[in-house]
Order: structure tokens, then C-alpha cells, then sequence
């Protein structure tokens, strides 16, 4: 090899040993941003907060009640009275009770205009609500003595006032009486003068759609008592109330453990729904994670390859160096 290819060699592998370098600070940028990038990912793992399943615990209290004769009262609210200072406390609590006196829904009927604007319900004519009849008019109230008779006008006037307090009108009602196929007694079924007059009727007379229909029934009613001040609570040995002393009379307490199982449910399902979106999240990152792994891999395996390569540029440029020694040396000789 003469002195120029030996110098023009040497030039191209000092370039080529310069490629190899550069590229490989090029992979080593790339593997450096992707060691930050998995760190951040590493990080928003480490700050994700994992769902915690709720405990039935948290929804569960100890309610405390107390009968006064059909009334069933459970306390909401103990509170000691800092004013009085003399061991009394404020007492909130809700009486619960059934009215048996009480307006509820009944069976609606189809109901046929027939003439003289009245109304029946198959053979039976609706008369208005509170009113005596006419004889002929109501089987049932025609089978009663007069005694009976003026009672049950007397009830009706009652439950008239009921309909109109319940539904907030002061419209007139119609009744028909039916008999229990269970008791063998009668009870009366209202229903709304407004509805059955503004019905729409079908060629035959009949509504084309049911009537609404009223009846005497039993509710559960409630009623809230706030703050009742002057209130002494009596405790047994483990600090559990067992008397309460409410306007100089004392009820006995009964303790009961009530669990709210609807909020306890509702929070079962958020719960399970975060869980189910940190699963996600958690997957979501670990592929990502997988990703930069396997880039870095590949990145590593070519660095490797650039090393090689770099130690064989490297020895052929030195050995290229020596031959190019060589024929200096020989050149100054030949000139020496």
C-alpha cells in the first residue's frame, strides 16, 4: 500500500471512528430520555392512591327508641344542654305511628254515564259522597236501620272532609259500596266528582280509560320533634343510655344496630368502579413502561454493535498508523 491510500485509509477510518461516536452519544441521549420518561411513569405509580373497599362499619350506628303507648320514637339527635349546665340534654327524635284513618288508592274503575247524569259501576249507581239517597238508589245503605243510616252519613262527612284535606280541593266526591269477600263488611270506594263528569266517554258511555279510585286505610305516618330541651338520660355501667325522662315521664330505651345498606351499597359500587379504573390506569402504565423497555433493549443491542465496530475501525486505524510510520521512517532514510 502506498503512502497516499495509507493516508487516504487512515482519513476515512478517523471519519468512520467519528461516525461510530456520534452515533453512539445519539443512543445514549435516546436511552437517557427514555429512562426519564419510564421514571415519570415510575412516579405516577407511586403516587396513584389505591382504592379502599368500605366497611360496613362506617355505615352502621346504634339507634336508640322508645314506645309511648302506639308510638314508636327513634332518637336522632343527643345533644347536652351547655346553657343549663344542670345534666339535662336536647333531645330530637321521630314519632312514628299507623293511621287507621286514612285515605289510600284503591282498585280504578271503568265507569258508565247512564241517564239523568248519573253514573254506575256495573249494576251499581254512584251516589254523591255524604249525602243521604234517595230510597232505591243504594242497596247498602237502604239494608241499614235509620239509626245506622244517620251514622254512616255522619262517617261519610267525615271522610269527605278527609278526601278534600288530603288532596287539597274542596271538590265533591261519589261513593259505591263493596263488600269484603274476606269480613263480609262493606267499605266504601270514593271517587272524584271532577274525574268522572270530565272523563272521556266511549260510544256505550263508558270512560275510555280507568277512574281513579279511593278507600279508608291504614299509613304509616311520621312526625319530627327538634330540640326538646330539659330531656335526662339515665347510662348503665358501659356508658349505653337505657332510660330517657322526657316532660317528668320515663320511657325505657332499646338499642338497635341499623346499617344503612343503601349508602353502604352505593359505596361498594364507587368503589368498585375506582378499582376498576386503577386496574386500568395501573395496565395502561405498565404497557407504556413494556414499550420503553423494549426500545432501550434495542437501543442497548445496537450501542454493543457500535462498540464493536468501533474496536475494529479502532485497531485497523493503528495498524494503517504504523504503515504510515513506516514509510516516513523509510522515506527519511532513503533521504538520510
Amino acid at each position: 500500500m502506498g503512502m497516499a491510500a495509507s493516508q487516504a485509509r487512515f482519513l476515512g477510518l478517523t471519519a468512520r471512528m467519528n461516525n461510530i461516536e456520534y452515533e453512539g452519544q445519539q443512543i445514549n441521549q435516546q436511552r437517557t430520555a427514555l429512562s426519564n420518561k419510564s421514571a415519570s411513569y415510575y412516579s405516577d405509580l407511586l403516587g396513584m392512591s389505591v382504592p379502599t373497599a368500605p366497611s360496613v362499619e362506617e355505615y352502621t350506628q346504634t339507634v336508640y327508641t322508645f314506645n309511648d303507648g302506639a308510638l314508636t320514637n327513634q332518637i336522632t339527635s343527643l345533644i347536652y344542654d351547655n346553657e343549663k349546665k344542670d345534666g339535662s340534654y336536647k333531645v330530637s327524635y321521630i314519632k312514628s305511628w299507623t293511621d287507621d284513618f286514612s285515605i289510600v288508592s284503591a282498585s280504578p274503575s271503568i265507569i258508565t254515564k247512564a241517564a239523568g247524569n248519573t253514573y254506575k259501576i256495573g249494576a251499581v249507581t254512584l251516589r254523591d259522597l255524604g249525602t243521604a239517597p234517595a230510597k232505591g238508589v243504594d242497596e247498602y245503605y237502604d239494608s241499614l236501620s235509620p239509626d245506622q243510616q244517620a251514622n254512616l252519613i255522619k262517617e261519610e262527612q267525615a271522610y269527605l272532609k278527609l278526601l278534600q284535606d288530603t288532596h287539597g280541593n274542596t271538590d265533591g266526591y261519589y261513593v259505591r259500596y263493596v263488600q269484603n269477600t274476606s269480613t263480609g263488611e262493606y267499605e266504601g270506594i270514593f271517587y272524584n266528582q271532577k274525574d268522572v263528569q270530565g272523563a272521556v266517554l266511549d260510544e256505550r258511555g263508558n270512560t275510555q280509560s280507568f277512574v281513579a279510585a279511593y278507600k279508608n286505610g291504614s299509613a304509616d305516618r311520621v312526625e319530627e320533634i327538634k330540640g326538646l330541651a330539659g330531656c335526662q338520660l339515665e347510662q348503665d355501667s358501659t356508658g349505653r343510655y337505657i332510660n330517657i325522662k322526657i316532660d317528668g315521664k320515663t320511657y325505657a330505651l332499646s338499642t338497635n344496630t341499623v346499617t344503612d345498606q343503601d349508602a353502604y351499597e352505593d359505596a361498594m359500587n364507587q368503589y368498585e368502579y375506582d378499582k376498576a379504573l386503577y386496574d386500568q390506569s395501573i395496565e395502561e402504565i405498565n404497557a407504556k413502561i413494556e414499550i420503553i423497555q423494549a426500545e432501550d433493549k434495542n437501543l442497548e443491542l445496537r450501542l454493543k454493535q457500535l462498540d464493536t465496530e468501533h474496536n475494529a475501525v479502532s485497531n485497523e486505524k493503528e495498524a494503517v498508523s504504523k504503515v504510515i510510520a513506516k514509510a516516513v521512517e523509510g522515506g527519511f532514510k532513503t533521504f538520510g
